[in-house]
């Protein structure tokens, strides 16, 4: 059963973490004039797009999180907007270089918790992290080998999905057991965000 997030995103920051998101919503946009950060027309709706879409998950961090692992983290959504608002270790995992050195930077800029791994998640040793992201990376039955390999044995996954979550959650339910929680996006009406936690193989 989906059940609302709250407060909503924007709402929810502080004017510290507001200020330093609008810091790094900046750094993209100058950056992405060099190399493919964001496709060029989302630039323009960055802010609920990418930087809310990614603060939105902020209230799914457990308290007891000690470390966070991003896969795939492309321009740092979402996992540098959460280490910048939670001030947690955490690994960027971005196997594109260009795209990797713009999240040392921007990490450097704004002196998040970061470090950045410029590889294949599928090849790195396992991060052992309490909570696991990913956001448009790979459909879930191609995801989840790559979450489990990197998260803890009580972490969790938060996993922004869009219209084919359903799809998606029936074909990895083929070969994996899982707790399924299922939100609703704040900034698309038509997207999903599963929690996942005691996710095995079947």
């Amino acid at each position: 059963m989906k059940r609302p997030l709250n407060p909503p995103p924007s709402a929810a920051l502080s004017e510290r973490q507001r200020s330093r998101l609008e810091a790094f919503a900046e750094l993209v946009r100058l950056w992405s004039s060099k190399i493919n950060l964001v496709a060029p027309g989302d630039l323009a709706s960055l802010w609920p797009r990418h930087v809310l879409d990614s603060a939105q998950l902020l209230p799914l961090v457990p308290p007891s999180a000690r470390v966070l692992a991003d896969l795939g983290s492309g321009a740092g959504f979402p996992g540098l907007v959460l280490a910048i608002l939670t001030d947690l270790p955490t690994h960027l995992v971005e196997r594109n270089r260009k795209k990797a050195a713009f999240l040392r930077e921007a990490a450097r800029r704004l002196k998040a918790p970061v470090t950045v791994l410029a590889a294949d998640a599928a090849s790195l040793p396992p991060l052992m992290a309490d909570v696991v992201t990913a956001r448009a990376l790979a459909p879930l039955p191609a995801l989840l080998p790559l979450v489990v390999r990197h998260l803890s044995p009580q972490g969790i996954a938060l996993l922004p999905k869009g219209r084919l979550a359903d799809r998606e959650l029936t074909e990895a339910a083929r070969f994996w057991t899982m707790r399924v929680e299922r939100l609703p996006s704040q900034t698309d009406p038509s997207a999903t965000i599963l929690r996942l936690s005691e996710v095995l193989r079947a």
